[in-house]
């Protein structure tokens, strides 16, 4: 079998595999491979390319398939949608890994990058502390809920409501000592735990000079820096800084016609806890532009005075992110600007 080219849709247990060759013919068709037989069927096909879903799992297959010398590709689900011959009203997992096979032949299509196990693991870190937070902040929200049940409204500032319910809760009748008193130390324990994941993220910003560079940046701190390594590496799967901008969603979309363009609200594609770290990073800068004189400064400032708050944050956002790009892409090469 010439194969050239092999679509493969990941799932749980069974996957599914269409391989073609070079006039397109399909020469390989395996609706259901168990996945314990999928490494050992892909080990004995000779050197191809390989396209898959970015989705659970996708990474660690993308190295076992490049370890046995492939060339394996990631494809976002949403562009591998139009490739399906039997559309929207007929989808399985046969046609589906067609469609990924023929979405990777594509001279324009755009990948997502493969990340090393080192990558995967610092965004561990990350995911699990991301988590910790969600969870303080259901937490706390359950604490207020539970409390204007008995007539005591709490306001939605944190520290307030952690104060008031602490002091309101020896008044508390029966169970509801206990139970506030539970998810006070609950919330304490969360406190506690993310922390200790700070310190983690501490201590991989502390060992990695790329994020030791991104941290010189106005608005990118250790969280910020550790996760752009994480996500990208050193840059090079795009080729500019507004394709990374535009790849995390912090460029406007288009809905131009007849020679008219019309610029809308941001995609917000991508990652959306690393573009929520820009942002919140973005807002810092603004707050602290008052007090400086600097060229971004007075950029941020201006940009704030003739487009709104809002647009300058994001504005500023995506500034940082193209500036990250160059950091990581160019090294000690690039000049951090005055």
């Amino acid at each position: 079998m010439n194969i050239l080219t092999v679509g493969i849709d990941l799932a749980k247990s069974v996957f599914a595999v269409h391989g073609v060759n070079e006039g397109g013919r399909a020469e390989l068709v395996r609706p259901a491979v168990p996945r314990e037989k999928l490494h050992e069927l892909i080990a004995t096909l000779p050197p191809c390319v390989i396209g898959m879903e970015a989705c659970s799992g996708a990474h660690h297959w993308a190295r076992l398939f490049q370890a046995a010398g492939h060339t394996v590709r990631l494809v976002a689900p949403k562009f591998v949608t139009p490739y399906r011959m039997s559309g929207r009203r007929s989808k399985n997992d046969a046609a589906d890994a067609a469609a990924i096979c023929e979405a990777v032949q594509r001279p324009h299509m755009r990948f997502v990058p493969i990340k090393t196990l080192d990558q995967q693991s610092q965004l561990m870190v990350h995911r699990a502390r991301q988590g910790f937070v969600e969870q303080r902040t259901a937490t706390i929200n359950r604490i207020r809920g539970l409390l204007a049940e008995l007539g005591i409204v709490l306001p939605l500032k944190a520290a307030t409501v952690r104060r008031r319910a602490a002091l309101c809760l020896e008044e508390l009748p029966g169970w509801a000592n206990t139970v506030i008193g539970d998810l006070l130390g609950e919330v304490d324990r969360l406190d506690d735990r993310i922390a200790q994941y700070d310190r983690h993220i501490r201590q991989i910003a502390r060992q990695d000079i790329r994020a030791q560079r991104l941290t010189r940046l106005s608005g990118v701190g250790e969280t910020t820096a550790t996760c752009l390594v994480a996500m990208i590496g050193n840059g090079h799967d795009f080729d500019c800084g507004r394709q990374f901008a535009a790849w995390l969603g912090l460029v406007p979309g288009q809905y131009s016609s007849g020679g008219k363009a019309r610029l809308g609200r941001i995609t917000k594609a991508g990652d959306a806890y690393l573009r929520s770290l820009l942002v919140m990073g973005a807002r810092a800068v603004l707050a602290a532009a008052r007090n400086k004189t600097d060229s971004l400064s007075r950029w941020a400032l201006a940009v704030q005075q003739r487009r709104g708050y809002w647009k300058a944050v994001v504005a500023i956002a995506a500034k940082n992110a193209r500036m990250a790009w160059a950091v990581l892409r160019r090294g000690e090469a690039f000049a951090l600007p005055a």
